[in-house]
C-alpha cells in the first residue's frame, strides 16, 4: 500500500499533465506530440513532489528518522520515494512511447 499509492500519484500526475497540456495545441501552432514530450519531462519532478506529499512533510519525517532513532518511519518515507519516483518515469517512458521517440 505505501508503494502504490504514491506510483499511481505521480504516474497520473505526469501522464494527465502532458496528455491534457498537449490540447494546448489545438490553440496555437505545434506539434502535440512535442508538447506532450516537453510537458512530461518538465511534469516529472512535479509528479514526485504531489505524491510524497510535498517537501516539507518528508524533510520532518526523514529528520524524525535520523536523529530520532525511528528507522522505521524513514524506511516506509524512502519507500514513498521511490514509489513515487517509479511513479513518475513510468508515465514518462509512456508518453515516450505513445509518441514514438526512441
Amino acid at each position: 500500500m505505501e508503494l502504490v499509492e504514491p506510483f499511481f500519484a505521480a504516474l497520473g500526475v505526469v501522464l494527465g499533465g502532458a496528455l491534457i497540456g498537449s490540447l494546448a495545441t489545438l490553440f496555437r501552432r505545434g506539434s502535440p506530440l512535442a508538447t506532450m514530450l516537453l510537458l512530461a519531462r518538465n511534469m516529472k519532478m512535479w509528479g514526485i513532489l504531489v505524491a510524497i506529499g510535498g517537501t516539507m512533510p518528508t524533510l520532518r519525517i526523514i529528520e524524525s528518522g535520523l536523529f530520532d532513532g525511528q528507522l522505521g518511519l524513514l524506511l516506509r518515507q524512502m519507500v514513498v520515494i521511490l514509489g513515487s519516483f517509479a511513479g513518475a518515469n513510468v508515465a514518462y517512458w509512456l508518453v515516450v512511447t505513445i509518441a514514438g521517440v526512441k
